[in-house]
């Protein structure tokens, strides 16, 4: 690099946004996610051992996903590339994995390949990467704001390990703020703040650093005498907001707000915050999805047809794009929020979970095993099975289907609310159909 290249890049850094010129280049300069970067943590033992395994950085905005990336490649001397999953298609990434294979087979350095919003590659893309990571021709990190069980596929996820991120706390966010005004690569120490221009600035950036920054870069633009006071700072949040932020500061609160007016049965509010977030450009399947796990979390089977509704409304907006898509979404956000409500899917599904962990590997009733093959049938499987087809009401008179330590736990326990109220009497009968005889009790 000659000295014009050099000045050029030092004037680029200069223009860069704050957040930007303040991006951590260390563990050591990293803030938040103690969890995974603190002494003797995961991610630090990774760093320091080097032995990084491909991962996906799950968490929302401005928590460091691509931060974690860039220090990580720094710490262990790999090769950093970077690609959007927005703007990259197989072709980019064949000839990054190729640039990566031959980067090794020359210099045995090894490669780092970053995918932002990994959650936006198809499956044709998110197969392309699956041999490389096998091999070991890249390490793959991705980032994502969308739950990666969903969005990634599994023969990829199962190759990665997903460390999820949270948003900063305010406390941290001051800190980060603070080293933001005095740092050279920031602003110098030529402003001064009011500790409640700073707290007001921590506590609207809703845990995101680049958010937080961003802010404070406008607030200084508009300050008197490199002052920056709390009224100040309010005024910079309405231009960062119209300038910087598309979907809106309070992105996160008005989802909750969403999801909990459909909870509440309050269409007008739902539809409400739904038209907020439509509004501000938030993608469409991102609500909708939102409204599939709803239908199952909050509605369930107190009226089934919920996720039909919810999922006919996703295939909708697919089918339609917008602005037409709207109309199934209102539709179904509608029928969600009137819908009778049963959270008995989370809970069925805690409680089964539970029993899981906690009894371990509980060994198949003979009844119940497969008895596929001579050898099997000599012991003992399958015997004693009562085919239900053979009774009346297709019950099993007496009939166990549990572990022996887990008989007669109760899992499932209907609501009084919607369609449950007659599964709530179908499963007592069942119940007591299938329960064992007493010894000395007759059958």
């Amino acid at each position: 690099m000659d000295l014009f290249d050099r000045a050029a890049n030092q004037e680029a850094e200069a223009r860069a946004p704050l957040a930007e010129r303040m991006r951590p280049r260390t563990l050591d300069e990293y803030l938040g996610q103690e969890h995974l970067t603190g002494t003797g943590k995961l991610l630090r033992k990774a760093i320091e051992l080097d032995q990084v395994p491909s991962m996906i950085f799950w968490g929302p905005p401005g928590t460091g996903k691509t931060t974690l990336a860039r220090i990580i490649a720094n710490a262990t001397g790999a090769h950093f590339d970077s690609v959007s999953a927005v703007l990259s298609g197989v072709k980019e990434l064949r000839e990054s994995v190729a640039a990566a294979d031959e980067r090794w087979k020359m210099n045995r350095k090894r490669s780092i390949l970053f995918v932002d919003e990994i959650h936006r590659f198809n499956k044709g893309q998110q197969d392309a990467l699956l041999p490389h990571v096998e091999k070991g021709t890249i390490t793959l990190l991705g980032a994502t704001t969308e739950n990666p069980s969903f969005e990634v596929n599994a023969a990829l996820l199962s190759r990665m390990r997903v460390l999820t991120l949270r948003g900063l706390e305010e406390d941290e966010l001051r800190t980060l703020l603070k080293r933001a005004l005095d740092d050279a690569r920031g602003l110098g120490g030529k402003y001064s703040i009011d500790d409640d221009a700073l707290a007001f600035l921590a506590m609207i950036a809703a845990g995101d650093a680049r958010k937080a920054l961003t802010a404070l870069e406008v607030a200084a633009k508009y300050s008197t005498d490199a002052k920056i006071t709390r009224a100040g700072a309010e005024e910079a949040v309405q231009q960062r907001t119209l300038l910087y932020d598309k979907g809106g500061e309070e992105h996160y609160n008005v989802v909750s707000a969403f999801i909990k007016s459909m909870r509440g049965s309050d269409p007008d509010a739902a539809v409400y915050w739904m038209a907020r977030m439509i509004e501000a450009g938030e993608d469409p399947r991102f609500v909708v999805r939102r409204m599939v796990i709803f239908a199952s979390e909050d509605v369930g089977n107190a009226d089934p047809r919920a996720l039909q509704v919810a999922v006919s409304a996703l295939q909708a907006v697919e089918l339609m794009g917008f602005p037409e898509g709207v109309l199934p979404l209102t539709q179904a956000v509608t029928y969600l929020a009137m819908a009778p409500k049963a959270n008995t899917a989370l809970t069925t599904w805690a409680n089964a979970r539970e029993a899981v962990q906690r009894h371990g590997p509980l060994p198949v009733p003979m009844n119940l095993r497969n008895a596929h093959t001579k050898l099997t049938k000599a012991l003992g499987y399958g015997g004693g099975y009562q085919y239900p087809h053979d009774f009346e009401g297709n019950v099993a008179p007496g009939e166990q289907y549990l572990p022996e330590g887990l008989r007669g736990t109760k899992f499932f326990e209907p609501s009084r609310n919607g369609f449950e109220r007659e599964h709530r009497e179908r499963i007592d009968q069942l119940r007591g159909l299938r329960k064992p005889s007493e010894p000395g009790e007759d059958g």
